[in-house]
């Protein structure tokens, strides 16, 4: 039988984890002093947050504009027909889970929709950031934000049965805008409600984050991957892109010419349309403060079903639309991709 090193109790829970002698006690130590951030709670990010709480990070910021539905159990770990019934935000919903797997981690919950007026006020303290979004505006501000601040982050997506990861360390490595200067256009960009997306696709994708997260915490930078991983789940194929080049022979608008234009709000819009989904969400300008209750008692006699509200959303069916409106203001519209209907019906029943 090998010799087992002798545990700490403190970290019985993780013992597994701290044999590997690529982790060990100390390496255990620097994760539960870590400080991470995760942008987007769906499919990757409750891999993610799932996989970080077990191996023992020490805080971890869930941030996530959303709610749960009931096409969302197929891949999104954390979630149950419970959190349905109980009409929840992801975030919320998620740090309860969290909460229950491991009670020695701090999980903060934040249900917001991340931009450019909020994202460096929810990174702060941060030593990762993560991505579980889906989409590349929100991307390009988290490269924007981690590019300014000189922080990691590590990119993330999934489509049908194929997904990238990147591990990005600023002014090292390349950003994502060394690779991707721009957001591909619509026609050339399928989202899970054209081509749909495997769990075990994004089950592949958001470990391989995880474990460049794990490599970074616990003072292992030197071994990260430093290409552009492409899986592909369907046909088991998984590659390394190199990479490298384009930010050595590239001239990047962010990290070598300092152009912070997501960050700075220049391509901010108050509509967004949502991956999948049939909806809009719609930012109104400006602060609002949402009474709950004066809304519901207005949209009861138009609502075709009975008006839901708690402490984190109000929801609501009208003619063939759900709407769903959050203590900010913020507003998701399902039923429509169509931003000016959607900015018309929160005009209509919320408020211009």
């Amino acid at each position: 039988m090998p010799h087992r090193p002798a545990i700490d109790p403190q970290w019985a829970r993780y013992s597994r984890q701290v044999i590997f002698e690529k982790i060990g006690a100390e390496g255990q130590q620097r994760l539960s002093q870590s400080r991470v951030v995760l942008f987007g709670c769906g499919a990757l990010g409750t891999v993610l947050a799932n996989t970080l709480v077990r191996a023992g990070v020490g805080y971890l910021r869930v941030c996530d504009r959303d709610f749960i539905e009931r096409d969302n159990l197929q891949r999104q770990v954390l979630f149950d027909e419970d959190d349905l019934a109980a009409n929840l935000p992801k975030a919320q919903a998620a740090a309860n889970k969290l909460a229950r797997i491991n009670p020695d981690v701090t999980v903060e919950p934040v249900v917001i929709d991340v931009n450019s007026t909020n994202i460096e006020r929810l990174a702060e303290g941060a030593d990762l950031l993560l991505d579980g979004t889906d989409n590349f505006e929100t991307r390009f501000l988290i490269n924007d934000l981690a590019v300014k601040t000189h922080r990691p982050w590590i990119y993330g997506a999934v489509i049908g049965a194929t997904g990238l990861c990147m591990t990005i360390i600023p002014h090292d490595t390349p950003c994502l805008r060394c690779v991707f200067e721009d957001a591909p256009p619509p026609e050339l960009n399928p989202t899970c409600d054209t081509a749909g997306v495997l769990a075990p696709a994004v089950n592949l994708v958001a470990s391989f984050q995880a474990l460049e997260a794990i490599k970074l915490l616990t003072g292992k930078a030197a071994e990260i991957n430093r290409h552009l991983l492409q899986i592909d789940a369907w046909s088991a194929r998984v590659v390394n892109l190199k990479v490298q080049s384009a930010r050595e022979q590239g001239n990047c608008p962010c990290c070598k010419r300092g152009d912070y234009a997501y960050l700075e709000g220049c391509f901010a819009g108050s509509t967004t349309t949502l991956c999948g989904r049939d909806a809009v969400q719609v930012n109104p300008a400006g602060d609002k403060r949402i009474d709950f209750s004066a809304i519901a008692e207005k949209l009861r006699p138009v609502a075709s079903a009975p008006v839901r509200c708690n402490a984190f959303m109000l929801k609501a069916l009208v003619d063939s639309y759900e709407l769903t409106l959050f203590p900010d203001g913020r507003a998701i519209i399902k039923g429509t991709a169509d931003p000016d209907r959607a900015r018309s019906l929160y005009a209509k029943y919320f408020g211009a």
